[in-house]
């Protein structure tokens, strides 16, 4: 899965830089702690510190026929706010209520492909507006600025609002969707408990934000790897909201196992169904095909291959990240964008009936026997609200038991490592 560099200290900077397609300045000052204002050098900026308009507010052409706006909205240049700004009677009649959503790692390669699925209405639908509020580092500032520019002048009608900040607390004010991609990736001679911590930091700070202004009801999907512990580091420091709104991305290696499935038994992928990715996001996943169905049969009674199923498709699911890598040069950000349009709207929308889809989730309550307190991924079900539940429908044998101890243990192991993030003093591993 495709990582976007973020500085470990990024998530509580001195200044900020804000872009919204209204044109308005949200500028606020916060009280950071010592350790964080040091770790920044200063910005050289102008004295406001946002986009301008790329149409000068006196070369708007403006109506000659001004209605005024019956919920006093201040004064906003430029073609967004003409074209695209709705009397109050109009919006409660042709527009549902916007939606925020949060995204870091904004400037990165995977937001590169997500943003503007978002924007387009492709993830929420064709009537429902939505804000875009974008978080960078201070190094990614400037390219944020570009995004925002293109998503101005892709002129999408649904996009009525883009805030670009290095201040998370900005980022996620009244957010009820937090997409977390943003993440520092592995470099060579990087251990991975090294790895686990500097990232750790990110996404504690990143939790505390959501927890103090972010709605309480949002949901947050966390794409930056080691992604189900830092999915446990974001939850266990936002203790507002509720655990079981906290996801670690495991639906690229859903997609990924079945479109291994469908080329070996023959078909085309929407055949193949009740994909489980069992586990941690890394190479002990467990792509479970003892519950899979091809057609609506067992795939075992379809693929009667068993010694491929249990080694050359598993470790295929497992390493595909990184032969793509090497055959492509760079991480897969393209399909990574894809299998986080398909989580939200596997939440958002009805599950099929008797089908499931697979995310990482808090373990508190589980019936499979996972170990408690960390971030698993399970089949779940939704009901369209955003919420979900957890499959029973399950079956296991001696196999998948055996490997979904391997995953757990290396969950358990991580979750030691970052103890001190967590806010936990005993853990047995």
């Amino acid at each position: 899965m495709a990582l976007t560099q973020l500085n470990s200290t990024c998530s509580k900077p001195q200044l900020h830089s804000s872009s919204q397609l209204s044109f308005l300045s949200r500028t606020r000052t916060r009280t950071l702690p010592r350790h964080y204002h040091s770790t920044f050098a200063p910005l050289h900026r102008t004295q406001h510190a946002r986009i301008s308009c790329s149409v000068a507010p006196n070369q708007v052409q403006v109506p000659a026929a001004q209605t005024q706006d019956p919920k006093g909205k201040p004064d906003c240049y430029g073609v967004f706010c003409l074209t695209y700004d709705l009397k109050a009677e109009e919006e409660t009649k042709s527009w549902k209520k916007l939606i925020n959503i949060a995204v870091s790692g904004a400037a990165g390669m995977i937001s590169n492909h997500l943003l503007f699925k978002l924007a387009s209405g492709e993830v929420f639908g064709p009537d429902q507006p939505i804000a875009l509020k974008l978080l960078g580092s201070e190094r990614s500032i400037q390219a944020l600025e570009g995004v925002a520019m293109e998503l101005e002048d892709s002129l999408f009608p649904l996009l009525r609002e883009v805030v670009i900040s290095i201040d998370p607390y900005e980022v996620f004010q009244d957010a009820e969707w937090a997409l977390l991609i943003g993440a520092k990736p592995r470099g060579p001679g990087v251990e991975r408990a090294a790895l686990l911590d500097i990232n750790g930091q990110i996404f504690a700070e990143q939790g505390k934000a959501l927890n103090a202004v972010a709605s309480r009801n949002a949901k947050v999907i966390v794409v930056g790897n080691p992604c189900n512990t830092n999915a446990l580091i974001c939850l266990k420091n936002a203790p507002n909201i509720p655990a079981k709104n906290f996801h670690a991305l495991t639906r690229l290696d859903e997609n990924r196992a079945k479109c291994q499935l469908a080329l070996k038994a023959g078909v085309f992928y929407d055949k193949v169904s009740n994909m489980t990715i069992w586990g941690n996001h890394s190479t002990t996943q467990v792509p479970d095909f003892l519950n899979a169905r091809i057609d609506g049969l067992p795939v075992k009674e379809v693929i009667k291959d068993n010694k491929w199923l249990e080694e050359e498709f598993t470790e295929k699911v497992q390493k595909r990240g990184g032969v793509l890598i090497q055959k492509w040069g760079r991480s897969s950000a393209a399909s990574t964008s894809v299998s986080i349009v398909d989580a939200i709207r596997s939440l958002i929308t009805p599950t099929p009936e008797g089908d499931w889809f697979s995310s990482g989730v808090y373990t508190n309550g589980n019936p499979y026997g996972i170990a408690e307190d960390i971030v698993f991924s399970m089949p779940c079900r939704s009901k369209a609200n955003g919420d979900y539940e957890l499959v029973n429908d399950v079956i296991f044998d001696d196999y998948l038991r055996q490997k979904l101890a391997k995953t757990e243990a290396e969950l358990l192991a991580e979750k030691k490592c970052v103890a001190h993030l967590t806010g936990e003093v005993n853990i047995i591993a």
